[in-house]
């Protein structure tokens, strides 16, 4: 079992910054991705970002690159995802998630544990 832990969301005004960290804790860390996902209100659950464990490979989902970065901390078994000029459109809650095998992939479907999610809202 793995257990991911979610911190970092709040509100915040069009253009801000938050950041966002994901904790990992359970049995011995090595998946083979952990990504970002998020889900507005009424909407499907929508790849975001991931970072390859071992090669710490980075994927971005179009609309988030150069604004977004996705980094870990292989030691702390953590993975943050940076958010910068941030748009209403961001407003989601955003999930970490761990893919055990795959390193690329961006269905949620792919995914084998989640955290609970953290909220993130961008006013105008």
């Amino acid at each position: 079992q793995v257990q991911l832990v979610e911190s970092g969301g709040g509100l915040v005004q069009a253009g801000g910054s938050l950041r966002l960290s994901c904790a990992a804790s359970g049995r011995t860390f090595s998946p083979g991705a952990v990504g970002w996902f998020r889900q507005a209100a009424g909407k499907e659950r929508e790849f975001v970002a991931a970072i390859s464990w071992s090669a710490g490979r980075l994927y971005y989902k179009d609309s988030v690159k150069g604004r977004f970065t996705i980094s870990r901390d292989n030691a702390k078994n953590t993975v943050y995802l940076q958010m910068n000029s941030l748009k209403p459109e961001d407003t989601a809650v955003y999930y970490c998630a761990v893919d055990l095998w795959g390193v690329r992939r961006t269905s949620p479907a792919n995914y084998d544990y989640w955290g609970q999610g953290t909220q993130v809202t961008v006013s105008s």
